[in-house]
């Protein structure tokens, strides 16, 4: 792994042997992962790194406690043996101490999903926070205050990293959503527990959920791609031509691929520099035997706005005055019959812009096809901000298979890399 994206801070002489033992991706599966099973946490305190970075709204009432959840089964594991647990968390990205974004705010919910009292504390280093967490009794749960009140925090200052070691006798790392952040309570504390760093249950699922999408997964293999730009999605799907049968391009990505085979888009998004790019990932798809599946009639509008006029165009036939704006019937047809005919599926990134009620029947359609398709017997798995969002508003959420909930993490471990959090767990 190359981890010329790590902060200059990083780079201690301590760390360097840290970078250079892990330059192969996890997904290779030579290393075993801690987990937490075989694991006795009788009498043990666990530092247990969640991400509670939760959406709150005006009146400080959480909105959104998928992240919370997520973390019940770890809790649950550590104090059902007697053990007790004190959670660290960021919320937010505060310029110092900021009470609008103490965790303060979410204790009652966290007591609500968890069942069972939560302990505020109002700093997460310290004398007094080693203190208070010194004397927690089995079973007990105690929240520690915004790892990001302090710089030290996403600065992975080494000193801080060593203070949050010192709340309990061994650490978890539950927080996949931050696993590609080099951060102080992500990734170098973990190097002051030695043997006692073990994966969390979430932690865990996120790894195999993608190893099944990179290697494990029963073939054909399917991803689905989705979002506005080539750009950004160039490196994952590099990545993936080696592990993939079949590749479907939708969102605004389409556009740029259909102008690079020379069609006419109209004002559809379209990055013209990457036109060339398109051509080429075509190009290195057939040589690998994979099938890409791009739309052969979309939806275009007057207007980028949900009452706009519409109608059912060619992709390459776009009216200079018009844009695309969903899938078309016929596409949604064709890729009814690849999503129904494979048996693993990575679904990433919107058809259309389903924020607009009149152009989100592609994605609604095709979040149908995989709950179809994972009915059947297939592995789906949903990452990336936006089709998370529509699994959970069109109703998809219990249909899938595994749902992540980091999208940047999630996007770097489809390019291929070893998340730094994770690296620091095998070492």
């Amino acid at each position: 792994m190359d981890f010329t994206f790590f902060p200059k801070i990083m780079f201690s002489i301590r760390l360097k042997p840290f970078a250079q033992r892990f330059k192969k991706s996890i997904f290779d599966k030579n290393f075993s992962m801690r987990t937490l099973a075989n694991q006795d946490f009788s009498n043990r305190r666990a530092v247990v790194r969640v991400d509670f970075n939760v959406p709150i709204d005006d009146e400080f009432q959480v909105t959104d406690s998928t992240r919370i959840t997520a973390a019940k089964e770890t809790i649950d594991h550590i104090l059902n043996q007697g053990g007790s647990c004190v959670l660290i968390s960021h919320l937010g990205r505060p310029k110092g101490k900021d009470p609008k974004l103490s965790l303060s705010h979410i204790v009652s919910k966290v007591e609500e999903i968890l069942q069972v009292p939560v302990t505020f504390f109002g700093d997460c280093i310290g004398s007094k926070a080693e203190q208070a967490t010194a004397s927690l009794a089995p079973g007990s749960v105690i929240l520690m205050e915004n790892l990001r009140f302090y710089k030290e925090e996403t600065a992975g200052d080494l000193d801080f990293a060593e203070g949050l070691s010192k709340l309990g006798d061994c650490y978890v790392n539950d927080a996949f959503g931050t696993a590609h952040r080099p951060h102080a309570s992500t990734t170098i504390m973990a190097q002051f527990f030695k043997e006692d760093k073990f994966f969390g249950r979430l932690l865990e699922k996120e790894v195999n959920a993608i190893d099944k999408i990179l290697k494990t997964g029963e073939k054909p293999v399917l991803a689905i791609l989705g979002g506005a730009k080539v750009s950004s999605k160039i490196t994952i799907i590099e990545n993936m031509l080696d592990k993939i049968d079949h590749l479907i391009i939708g969102g605004g990505m389409v556009y740029t691929f259909a102008k690079a085979q020379g069609g006419s888009v109209g004002r559809s998004i379209c990055e013209d520099d990457y036109c060339h790019y398109a051509l080429e990932l075509l190009e290195k798809a057939k040589s690998k035997g994979v099938e890409v599946h791009l739309p052969t009639d979309v939806i275009i509008a007057e207007d980028f706005s949900n009452d706009a006029n519409q109608k059912v165009c060619n992709v390459g036939e776009i009216p200079d005055e018009w844009e695309g704006l969903d899938a078309g019937p016929e596409t949604l047809k064709n890729f009814e019959q690849i999503v129904m005919q494979s048996k693993t599926i990575l679904w990433n990134g919107p058809l259309g812009v389903f924020e607009f009620e009149n152009f989100s029947n592609g994605t609604i359609t095709l979040g149908e096809h995989i709950a179809n398709s994972t009915a059947a017997g297939a592995f789906s798995l949903v990452g990336g901000g936006d089709s998370v969002a529509a699994v959970k508003q069109f109703g998809f959420e219990d249909k899938m298979s595994y749902i992540s909930t980091g999208g940047g993490a999630m996007l770097e471990s489809l390019e291929g890399k070893t998340l730094p959090g994770i690296a620091a767990l095998l070492e």
